[in-house]
């Protein structure tokens, strides 16, 4: 299917693209060579003294028929992938309370307390071959931001995983998710449906016990005994995800429980705020909370990748958070991006990873018409693209040692701080690709009109207009794009040229950069 960005808002199928809402609400070294001398904290079978035995969670299935959850809508056995595959996982698991002070360096320490039986469920999209599994699975914590389940980062990078030869797993970790399952709320999005009765015996205790449910469900896939949920796949790496509200609850993960568990050969923590997800409780009852700002913590010894984009820094307020890069640690921010784009609304349930239109920029007010309707034209911007970077970076990291590119931060200055922009108006700074170095538009994470949240209870679907994470797209006029090109050729030279730039340094796939050159050589900027 050839994706049209200008007339796909209006594509016939407009009550699936509900779902997309889910997705909104997530000392330097070139290598880790010495990743032994460092830490053995949170390597998986490291050894150190403070890791905890964790059991595997109970697994049955597969469940017949389709699973509730928003994916895309490409033909996935065409790839070589399964279609998602549902499995319900089971077990008793811990809640926890800390025992030192839960500080901004993130290197806490935690306890179980309470225990609790749990019954949720996991959502498998796998390689059909096994000569074409690559090794790593991606482990996503579902985001529940709109109140159901829904899968961001696949959304974001499954063309890079598909291409590569990832397999995904999907964990229903949370309370909100498993309610909106059992109470239909969620079948209610999904075009088709399923049974009434699909999802009666799940039982979730509390968020209180989802770091636990998490950790269970993982060991279930690193030592799978009856019913695997990779089938004859064998899981050789788990890289944890989590994007937005689930990000949060990754870098609680990471410092609280990475340590004690061991579990997880790389983290993937994308758009986070500042703060993190609570030990203990839910957005509306929180009883071990976590600090108002915190760092991912220095001495695990296994890599942490993190990609913000503009939005995150001041909008959801991430840049307090801000630390340095290091061994274990690669901070990326962006250029041109925004938290909830174009292509988190529209373009990723089609996309292939093989049609240039979708590396177009154009001004799209509602990408969802009566659902979506924002008051300025959406980002368009190039996030996706350099999120399939970083995973295939970090995945690098884990395999070889090789230690991704350090990105240069957004520029910020000012108090309050803020943004620098060029004179065109983008900023400056930050991952650069040719749509920010060689512009057609204004592209930014900001701009959109923002809600009181003093006035809000609670954030979900009903109480929000997501549109505040939007960002905003502005083409440039006439003028403006015959002060900056002589013509479009000469657009085309300097767009290809800032493109293999961006390959070069690492912020760019191959693959993604000849879609960009591809889309770039097809149309003319200066068409009416």
């Amino acid at each position: 299917m050839t994706i049209n960005r200008k007339n796909l808002a209006r594509h016939k199928i407009l009550t699936p693209l509900l779902v997309t809402l889910s997705a909104l609400l997530a000392a330097c070294s070139d290598s880790n060579n010495n990743q032994a001398e460092i830490s053995t904290l949170g390597v998986p079978g490291g050894g150190n003294a403070s890791t905890v035995v964790v059991p595997a969670a109970n697994i049955e299935g597969p469940i017949a028929g389709v699973p509730v959850l928003v994916g895309t809508f490409i033909n996935l056995p065409a790839l070589g992938y399964t279609t998602e595959t549902e499995f319900f996982v089971s077990g008793t698991a811990n809640a926890y309370t800390n025992v030192n002070e839960l500080g901004p360096d993130g290197k806490w320490q935690v306890q179980a307390s309470e225990q609790a039986d749990y019954r949720t469920r996991v959502v498998v999209i796998r390689p059909t071959d096994p000569a074409n599994f690559n090794g790593t699975v991606m482990l996503e914590w579902l985001n529940v931001s709109a109140g159901f389940d829904s899968p961001p980062d696949w959304l974001a990078a499954h063309t890079e995983l598909i291409r590569s030869g990832y397999a995904w797993v999907g964990v229903s970790a949370q309370a909100d998710g498993v309610k909106a399952l059992m109470d239909g709320s969620a079948a209610a999005i999904i075009p088709g449906g399923v049974g009434d009765n699909r999802y009666d015996s799940l039982d979730h205790p509390g968020d209180k016990y989802s770091y636990s449910i998490f950790s269970q469900i993982a060991q279930a896939i690193r030592e799978p005994k009856e019913n695997a949920p990779l089938g004859n796949l064998v899981a050789q790496r788990i890289i944890a995800a989590g994007e937005s509200q689930s990000a949060g609850r990754m870098v609680t993960y990471v410092n609280a429980f990475a340590p004690m568990h061991a579990l997880f050969d790389g983290y993937f923590i994308h758009s986070r705020t500042a703060g993190s997800a609570p030990l203990q409780g839910s957005f509306n009852d929180v009883t071990v909370p976590t600090p108002a700002v915190v760092r991912i913590r220095n001495d695990l010894g296994i890599p942490s990748m993190m990609v913000q984009t503009e939005t995150d820094l001041f909008v959801l307020g991430s840049h307090p958070s801000n630390q340095d890069d290091n061994e274990f640690f690669r901070l990326w921010e962006i250029a041109g991006t925004a938290h909830a784009d174009l292509y988190t609304f529209l373009d990723n349930r089609f996309d292939l990873g093989t049609d240039p239109s979708i590396a177009a920029v154009v001004e799209e007010l509602s990408p969802v018409p009566g659902i979506i309707d924002c008051t300025i034209a959406v980002n368009a911007g190039p996030q996706h693209f350099v999120v399939n970077a970083a995973v295939r970076a970090l995945n690098t990291w884990i395999v070889d040692g090789t230690a991704p590119p350090i990105a240069d931060r957004l520029e910020v200055a000012g108090n309050p701080p803020a943004f620098v922009k060029d004179t065109l108006g983008n900023v400056k700074g930050g991952i650069r690709t040719s749509y920010v170095e060689t512009p057609i538009a204004i592209l930014e994470g900001e701009g959109q009109p923002q809600p009181d949240f003093s006035e809000i209870e609670e954030i979900n679907l009903d109480s929000i207009d997501f549109c505040f994470l939007s960002g905003t797209t502005a083409l440039f006029d006439a003028a403006t794009l015959g002060s900056l090109y002589e013509d479009n050729a000469d657009y085309v030279e300097k767009l290809n040229a800032s493109t293999d730039d961006a390959v070069s340094k690492g912020f760019l796939l191959l693959e993604d950069a000849q879609l960009i050159k591809d889309y770039a050589a097809s149309t003319d900027i200066f068409a009416p």
